[in-house]
């Protein structure tokens, strides 16, 4: 694969700390890269550098002469005063860039919905950050670098880039590299995962879940050199232990040895680890929403919101909310939590019921702006009894990732990421029964990201969820419901891939042109023919299948259980090399078993089992 760009020996340092240290990498034809890492571990800086918008403070940046980088930064970059078409496409006129197909694919999937004739600062900031993507995708790049471009985006949104992206170049053409905290999104198009760690860079093969499975092996690996470090220090003390008094105080060297033994324990990384936290009782009743109607009032134009809607929440039920921008989700939160009265139909509310919400601007911190993190919390409780252990409110906040430092921080002087995980960790230690997380995961890096997942796998009570991150949903949520902006909620047996396929129907069904935009969908489509019954032949061939089938996906699990076994033996000898070249042959085995399971799905169905 021919070289595109890559960086030598680079370095960025802000004040005592050394974000990049000395790193080298490249980009070649090919490469589906993405980029994890913590909050302010460098990962926006590197691709900064990478697209030769800034510079390191040592080292360089080349590229091959004729390569052309498109680059999405996570602000605002577009001219406001600029209309909606004249931010994309400039001066062309409408049959200059409709006559190109992908292009005209590209406004149908990110722009179709938004006004061609408005000003670019009357847009919402989900709608400005599709027209910046649209604009950025038109163009012809060979490298494309993306810097949160899931931010703002629906699931809709989500699914149709990564279709995109997937589809934009040939296998050995052209590169992408994206810095995403949407781990379906990595796991969708990356072949390549990059990690952004204490000023280094760690490549992995293939997406999210191959590359949390090869860092496993990693912490494994340290585990074990951890455990016999551990076991030294131990020799040691028990040497310096034995004996008479006078003789434990002559040997100085191995006091000092064993000091240096211990002091050279890494540091572990910032932990959100909370356990479960003592909760209010609930009752039989929770929250209950009745024949609900609501009219959303804009410009003196009212629409229907809501129409005779019903939901109710049961004790510990844990419920997903999805749906395309302004169907009301967030709406929906501020009535279950009686913040919004109904046009029509009432809120039942039971009586033991106390409620939390972690609303999407966390603005609720803006009273406590002046104070610091530390004082934040003990402002709620100084003591709190987790997991039958009493703590301190120091020790509460430094299980999630709020080391002593960052402790005495104001919270004016916080991270987005920061704020949210301070007003979460203060709504829970008002021990609520019912939670309420209106897109919890916007600004938390990945790690941060599993800890909350693991924070709610282990909490007792209602949860109602409203993200457009599907891989949070299918994570902390049993279930999921849609608003598809037609004022109704539906239920979704299938997850969030029938939300998609709802959507996909109905825009199917319909011109997706609005405000004036000249993109306009395919026509209606064609109305299904009446399906009948499979024939005897189809379902003979059906039950060969299954058995043939069944007999493969028998034998993968043989080859899938020895090449773990491997992989662990390979892990001890610490061969990465050899262990990249096994976990690659893991994800082709898993490709065969998931095309597999699918083949046997569609014959079972025709069998109607």
């Amino acid at each position: 694969m021919a070289h595109l760009l890559g960086g030598e020996n680079l370095t960025v340092s802000y004040a005592t700390r050394t974000v990049l240290d000395g790193i080298t990498l490249g980009l070649e034809e090919g490469d589906r890269i993405g980029m994890v890492g913590r909050n302010g571990d460098g990962k926006s800086t590197l691709m900064r550098l990478l697209a030769l918008r800034s510079t390191p403070d040592s080292g360089r940046v080349t590229k091959r002469g004729d390569v052309n980088v498109g680059y999405l930064d996570q602000s605002d970059v577009l001219d406001g005063d600029l209309t909606v078409g004249a931010a994309i496409v400039g001066d062309q006129a409408d049959y200059e860039w409709a006559r190109n197909p992908r292009i005209r694919e590209i406004m149908g999937g990110l722009v179709s919905d938004v006004d061609w004739h408005a000003n670019v600062h009357a847009l919402s900031g989900g709608q400005k950050r599709r027209v910046a993507l649209a604009k950025l995708l038109i163009e012809d790049h060979d490298v494309i670098m993306l810097d949160e471009p899931t931010n703002h985006l629906d699931v809709e949104g989500v699914a149709w880039l990564a279709r995109h992206l997937k589809t934009r170049w040939r296998a050995n053409q052209g590169a992408f590299l994206v810095v995403t905290h949407d781990r379906w999104f990595l796991d969708e198009v990356c072949t390549k995962t990059w990690e952004v760690h204490d000023g280094i860079v760690d490549p992995f093969e293939g997406g999210y879940a191959a590359y949390v499975l090869a860092r496993a092996e990693r912490d494994r690996m340290a585990a074990v050199v951890e455990g016999k470090r551990q076991q030294l220090v131990k020799k040691e003390l028990a040497w310096l232990r034995r004996g008479a008094p006078a003789r434990t105080s002559k040997p100085k060297f191995r006091i000092e040895a064993a000091n240096a033994l211990i002091a050279d324990v890494p540091a572990p990384r910032d932990s959100m680890a909370l356990n479960k936290m003592a909760t209010a009782r609930l009752g039989k009743d929770v929250l209950d929403l009745e024949h609900v109607s609501l009219n959303f009032k804009d410009g003196g134009e009212g629409r229907k919101l809501f129409d005779n809607i019903t939901l109710r929440l049961a004790p510990g039920e844990r419920l997903g909310l999805v749906g395309v921008n302004g169907a009301g989700k967030t709406t929906l939160l501020k009535l279950l939590n009686g913040e919004i009265t109904p046009d029509a139909g009432k809120l039942k509310r039971g009586k033991t019921v106390v409620t939390a919400v972690l609303t999407q601007e966390v603005k609720e911190l803006d009273d406590v702006a002046d104070l610091r993190v530390i004082e934040v919390i003990e402002r709620e409780k100084r003591s709190f009894n987790v997991g039958g252990r009493e703590f301190t409110a120091g020790q509460l906040v430094e299980q999630l990732g709020f080391t002593n430092q960052k402790q005495w921080t104001p919270v004016k002087d916080l991270s987005g990421g920061e704020r949210r995980r301070l007003q979460l960790l203060r709504l829970l230690v008002g021990e609520p029964n019912v939670l309420m997380l209106d897109e919890p995961t916007n600004d938390l890096d990945t790690d941060t990201l599993a800890a909350v997942e693991d924070v709610l796998d282990g909490w007792p009570g209602t949860l109602v969820v409203v993200s457009h991150d599907r891989y949070l949903l299918e994570r902390v949520t049993d279930h999921q419901m849609a608003l598809l902006g037609d004022g109704k909620l539906r239920g979704l047996p299938g997850g969030v891939d029938q939300y998609l396929e709802l959507r996909e129907a109905a825009l199917a069904g319909s011109t997706v042109a609005g405000g004036g935009n000249p993109v306009t969908g395919g026509a209606p489509a064609a109305a299904p023919a009446a399906a009948s019954g499979p024939s005897e032949a189809e379902k003979r061939e059906a039950r060969k299948a299954l058995n043939r089938i069944e007999r493969q996906l028998k034998k993968l699990d043989q080859e899938e259980k020895k090449l773990h076994d491997l992989m662990l033996k390979t892990t001890e000898a610490g061969d990465f090399d050899k262990l990249a070249d096994q976990n690659k042959q893991l994800k082709e085995l898993t490709d065969e078993k998931d095309a597999l399971e699918m083949e046997w799905l569609e014959a079972s169905e025709l069998l109607g089992d």
